[in-house]
């Protein structure tokens, strides 16, 4: 007998959900740094290798830190909630989302991703590449 699929039930967030606050490459030391965006005009750059802490203007944003280029394609993930996010859908082998005729979000994060990170037979290579990006954060 199989083991039972493990379930993963989208629970509709969007990228504007985890844009506020990402991990990026700093722009001094080209370490992991912590951007956030209080509000509208500014947002702020915060290394704890280099000690720099940044005000910024504008919509621009130091490249992100969770991203990994793959055969298929690059993926990427603002902060580590968006990246658990993307892990538990590609491990699950049941996925399942809200009918069609429930009010909501019908594009959320998963449902946005490329076809070639929803498929069963990329999903090894994907969850190393996940596994990954994860060590970067605790060894950069």
């Amino acid at each position: 007998m199989s083991p039972a699929p493990v379930r993963f039930h989208d629970p509709g967030s969007t990228a504007y959900d985890f844009c506020h606050s990402a991990l990026v490459r700093c722009p001094r030391c080209d370490r992991i740094a912590h951007f956030e965006r209080t509000a509208r005009p500014e947002s702020r750059v915060i290394c704890r290798s280099c000690g720099l802490s940044r005000t910024m203007t504008g919509c621009s944003r130091p490249p992100l830190w969770l991203r990994a280029g793959t055969r298929h394609g690059e993926l990427w993930a603002y902060n580590l909630a968006h990246l658990d996010l993307i892990r538990r859908f590609v491990a699950a082998s049941l996925r399942e989302r809200n009918p069609w005729y429930e009010h909501g979000r019908k594009m959320t994060c998963v449902a946005r991703l490329p076809v070639w990170a929803k498929r069963a037979r990329n999903r090894d290579e994907m969850l190393r590449t996940i596994d990954r990006m994860r060590a970067s954060v605790t060894a950069g």
